[in-house]
C-alpha cells in the first residue's frame, strides 16, 4: 500500500482533509491511504505551492499532470515489518503497565534490533495491528465535521387512491455528528438518482456542507467496496466534487463505523414511525410532509439528561462551522462511453441526436456526461467539447471549430458564398454562375461545377475566365465542361463559331443513324 499511486478523487479527498487541519494519522484512518503514501502526496503538494482554492479549480487531467512530475519513491523494507509483528502482542501487554509508553518500547526494540524500524514506522505498524485486534473506539465528533447517511431497515407505505394497492417506500436518514440534528425523508427506492437527491435535500435542510459525508457501502454510492480504497460511483463522486465534500464509505459489514446513524434510525422508529402508523398517505409528497412535522418535534425535543435540544445545539455550535452551499444546485449527470465516429460526432442514443467532437479525437473512446441542459465529452480527465442538449432525433449539433479545415470549408458551401466569390472576379462570372444555379433542381447539384469554374482563375488567369464566361453566355451553354473546353482550346480569344463547333459530331462506325430503328 505504501507509496502507491491513487485516484485523483482520493488525492483531492486527502488534501481537503489536510487543509481542514486533520492529522496524518486521522487522514490515514479515514481514507484508508497508508501514511507513507499520504506523506508522499503531501510532500509533493507542498512543492507545488498551490492553495486549496487553486487546486479545486484544476481539472483531474491538470492535477494528474502536476503530480506525475514527481517520480521519487522511498520504500521501507517489508521484511522488518514482518519481523516486528510477532513481538506486538507482548508489547501490547507491557503498554497496560503504568509508565510504559510506545517510545519506551521502541527503545527496547531498537536495542535488540539495531537495524529495525524507525519510531514512526514502529508506531504505524503497532497502531495498525491494534485496530485489527481491537477496532472499537470512542469518537468525539467535531462541529461541522461529518454527516452520516443511511437507509432505515423498516419501510413506510403509501396507498394508491384508485386501486388501493399498498406500496412500500424507503426511508432516508441523515444525522450530523456533533449536534445530532437529524433529517428524514421517504423515497421510492435506493437507486443512484434518488440517493443523490436525498443527500442534496439533507444538505439544504441543514443549510450548509460538512467536511465529509459518511455513507454505507450501498451501490448508489460505492461501486466496489475495499478495506483500503473503495471505488465511488462516478455520479456520487461528481456530486461530492460539486459540493466540495469528502466521501468516507464505511467498511463492509462494520455497523459500528456508523453507529450514530444506526442509533438515529432506532430513535425515529419510535418518534416518527409511531406517529404515522394510523394514517394513510396517498402520495410520496403527502407522506414527506407528515415526516417533516414529526421530524421537527424530534429535533426540538430536549436530549435525555440535558437542557438543550438537537436544534438549539446545532444553532449554537455547529451551524457556523458548516461550509456555504454552492450557488447552483447540483443536477445529476448520466454517463456513457462512446467511440467518436469518422464524421467527428457521437450519438446520444436516448435522444438519437449527434454532437460534434474535435476531429483530433476521431476513432477514440470518450466519456459523455449529460443532464437535462448540457452534453459534455471528456478524454483523459479533460473536457474536450460541450453542447446545449437538444432532443431533435437524427439531427446534428456541430461546432465548426471541431471540424478539420477541409471539412469546415465544405460545410460552408452555399449559393451566396459562390456568387460572392464570383462577383469578386467579375460581374460576368457571377452572372454565369447564377445561370448555372437557376438550371438545377437543387442548388447543391451546382456546387462542384461552380467550384471548378472559379478555381480556373488560378490556372488560366482572371481575364481569360471572364472572356470564357462571355462566350459561353452568348451560346447559352451553362456547365463546367463548356468553360473547360473554351479555355483548353484557347477559344476565349478567337471569333470561332462556337455553336457550330459544339454541335459538330464526328463520323464513327459505332454511331447508329435513324435508319437503324426502321
Amino acid at each position: 500500500m505504501a507509496n502507491t499511486n491513487i485516484s485523483m478523487s482520493k488525492i483531492r479527498q486527502l488534501l481537503r482533509l489536510h487543509s481542514q487541519g486533520y492529522s496524518k494519522q486521522a487522514i490515514s484512518r479515514l481514507t484508508g491511504v497508508s501514511r507513507n503514501t499520504l506523506k508522499k502526496y503531501l510532500r509533493e503538494y507542498a512543492q507545488l505551492n498551490l492553495n486549496m482554492i487553486e487546486l479545486e479549480e484544476l481539472s483531474d487531467h491538470d492535477l494528474s499532470e502536476l503530480f506525475s512530475q514527481f517520480t521519487s519513491h522511498k520504500d521501507y523494507p517489508s521484511t522488518l515489518a514482518k519481523a516486528l509483528l510477532p513481538l506486538l502482542p507482548e508489547m501490547d501487554k507491557q503498554l497496560k503497565r503504568k509508565g510504559v509508553t510506545q517510545q519506551l518500547l521502541w527503545g527496547q526494540y531498537k536495542q535488540s534490533h539495531p537495524n529495525g524500524l524507525c519510531i514512526s514506522q514502529f508506531n504505524y505498524y503497532y497502531n495498525l495491528w491494534k485496530q485489527q485486534v481491537n477496532p472499537v473506539m470512542h469518537i468525539e465528533h467535531k462541529s461541522g465535521d461529518k454527516l452520516f447517511v443511511d437507509y432505515a431497515g423498516e419501510k413506510l407505505q403509501i396507498v394508491d387512491q384508485y386501486t388501493g394497492e399498498i406500496k412500500a417506500v424507503e426511508v432516508f436518514v441523515a444525522i450530523l455528528g456533533s449536534s445530532q440534528l437529524t433529517y428524514v425523508e421517504a423515497t421510492y427506492n435506493q437507486q443512484k438518482e434518488n440517493f443523490i437527491a436525498s443527500c442534496i435535500r439533507a444538505l439544504e435542510y441543514i443549510g450548509g456542507v460538512p467536511n465529509a459525508i459518511v455513507t454505507d457501502n450501498l451501490k448508489s454510492a460505492v461501486t466496489k467496496s475495499s478495506k483500503y480504497e473503495p471505488s465511488l460511483n462516478e455520479a456520487f463522486e461528481d456530486f461530492a466534487s460539486h459540493y466540495s465534500v469528502a466521501i468516507l464509505p464505511t467498511r463492509a459489514y462494520k455497523p459500528r463505523d456508523k453507529s450514530l446513524v444506526e442509533g438515529a434510525v432506532k430513535i425515529i422508529y419510535t418518534r416518527i414511525y409511531t406517529k404515522l402508523r394510523d394514517q394513510n398517505y396517498f402520495s410520496l409528497s403527502e407522506l414527506n410532509i407528515a415526516i417533516i412535522h414529526a421530524l421537527e418535534d424530534h429535533n426540538n425535543m430536549l436530549l435525555q439528561g440535558r437542557h438543550y435540544s438537537r436544534r438549539s445545539q446545532f444553532d449554537e455550535v455547529e451551524r457556523h462551522c458548516l461550509h456555504s452551499l454552492p450557488t447552483l444546485r447540483y443536477e445529476p449527470k448520466e454517463q456513457l462511453y462512446l467511440t467518436v465516429m469518422k464524421n467527428g460526432h457521437v450519438c446520444l442514443s436516448i435522444d438519437k441526436h449527434y454532437y460534434s467532437v474535435p476531429y483530433q479525437y476521431i476513432s477514440k473512446k470518450v466519456k459523455l456526461l449529460y443532464n437535462t441542459q448540457t452534453v459534455e465529452m471528456f478524454y483523459n480527465y479533460e473536457c474536450i467539447a460541450s453542447h446545449k442538449r437538444l432532443k431533435s432525433p437524427y439531427n446534428y449539433t456541430t461546432n465548426k471549430e471541431h471540424m478539420a479545415s477541409t471539412h469546415r470549408f465544405v460545410s460552408d458551401w452555399t449559393k451566396e458564398r459562390f456568387l460572392d466569390w464570383a462577383e469578386k472576379i467579375h460581374e460576368i462570372v457571377k452572372q454565369y454562375l447564377h445561370c448555372i444555379f437557376s438550371r438545377k433542381q437543387h442548388v447543391e447539384q451546382a456546387y462542384k461545377a461552380c467550384l471548378g469554374i472559379l478555381n480556373m482563375e488560378k490556372r488560366y488567369g482572371k481575364e481569360r475566365l471572364i472572356n470564357a464566361c462571355k462566350r459561353a453566355i452568348e451560346y447559352e451553354r451553362y456547365n463546367y465542361k463548356t468553360i473547360e473546353m473554351i479555355l483548353e482550346r484557347n477559344l476565349d480569344g478567337q471569333q470561332t463559331d462556337l455553336q457550330t463547333m459544339l454541335s459538330f459530331m464526328p463520323e464513327h462506325d459505332n454511331i447508329r443513324g435513324k435508319e437503324y430503328y426502321n
